[in-house]
């Protein structure tokens, strides 16, 4: 369908055709997405019962982490179902307010990968820096604050990104190289002015996700100084494995991020599939590894998980 825009005609429904090179073989695709999904269902969900159900992991970064799980369950809620129909059935489909609302949603609750990062990298720094001020900094009352500054910034600068989507014509083509409605596969369907679109794009990605990047690093920075001075023996080393966990995903996070980033910037030197499939691990990737490395890692979770197992064992015996 099309609509008329200043005299232009402008689509007002789009097709998903990622992967479009793979013509009808798409549809092979769907068992690695889909059992990726279910991966990330199966080990964000039993992160968050475990940590939700255990009195003993009711500390500020065990609840942290048990956030992460919970943004990282409910990322691929809103794109991988409709994309996995779009392998089996092809039903490309959506219309321009659903691609926006998708658009909104996605980039919405990713942007809190960064917050809840930020946030543990803070946790941190005040629990092995500042101890004795550690209560104050994470108190009910400032953790609500970073939690509103945080709603508040990623979620306007999101809208304003989806708004100015919204306001361009889409006269050139109606078909989105991608599975989902990614911000600069739509835009670059547009066929008027997108310097707004892109200049806005690029200072939510310097607001966000940069300036928490840079917040991070130096408070790690900060963190294993003040570990390698003050510290030694068995409270250096944990200090040392708690922070690295956090590293290991803060990496891996932004990591996915920025190669999907460039992956649009340089898009013509990289075959669409290629771009497509980055575009997309961006945000499953995470969402898979994440549970597995907190679970293995921190050691009050990773015995927690460990005591279920057995208890379901000697049920099943």
């Amino acid at each position: 369908m099309q609509e008329r825009q200043g005299g232009n005609i402008s689509h007002i429904e789009f097709l998903f055709i990622g992967f479009h090179e793979l013509k009808e073989n798409r549809w092979v695709l769907f068992f690695p997405f889909f059992l990726m999904f279910l991966l990330s269902t199966a080990a964000n969900s039993l992160l968050i019962f475990v940590i939700k159900t255990q009195r003993s992991l009711h500390s500020p970064m065990c609840v942290l982490i048990g956030l992460m799980a919970l943004v990282d369950l409910s990322l691929p809620v809103f794109f991988v179902p409709k994309m996995l129909l779009t392998f089996l059935f092809n039903w490309n489909g959506i219309s321009l307010l659903g691609c926006l609302v998708q658009m909104f949603i996605v980039h919405f609750v990713g942007s809190f990968q960064s917050s809840i990062l930020l946030w543990m990298a803070l946790d941190r720094y005040a629990a092995i820096c500042i101890p004795l001020r550690y209560n104050d900094y994470m108190s009910p009352s400032s953790s609500a604050k970073f939690v509103i500054a945080a709603v508040l910034r990623n979620g306007i600068f999101i809208l304003f990104i989806v708004i100015f989507a919204g306001n361009l014509s889409y006269c050139s083509s109606n078909a989105i190289d991608h599975c989902f409605c990614e911000h600069m596969a739509l835009v670059s369907l547009a066929c008027g002015n997108t310097i707004i679109n892109n200049v806005f794009g690029l200072l939510t990605i310097f607001c966000v996700t940069t300036l928490d990047f840079v917040f991070i690093v130096v408070s790690y920075a900060k963190i294993f100084i003040s570990v390698f001075k003050t510290a030694s023996g068995k409270s250096s080393q944990k200090a040392i494995h708690t922070c690295t966990t956090h590293i290991i995903v803060m990496f891996v996070s932004y990591f996915c991020a920025m190669t999907a980033f460039l992956a649009y910037r340089i898009k013509n030197s990289i075959p669409p599939n290629l771009r497509v499939l980055i575009s997309t691990m961006y945000l499953l990737f995470p969402s898979c590894f994440n549970p597995i490395i907190y679970g293995i890692r921190t050691k009050e979770i990773r015995e927690q998980i460990f005591k279920r197992i057995k208890y379901i064992k000697l049920l099943n015996k």
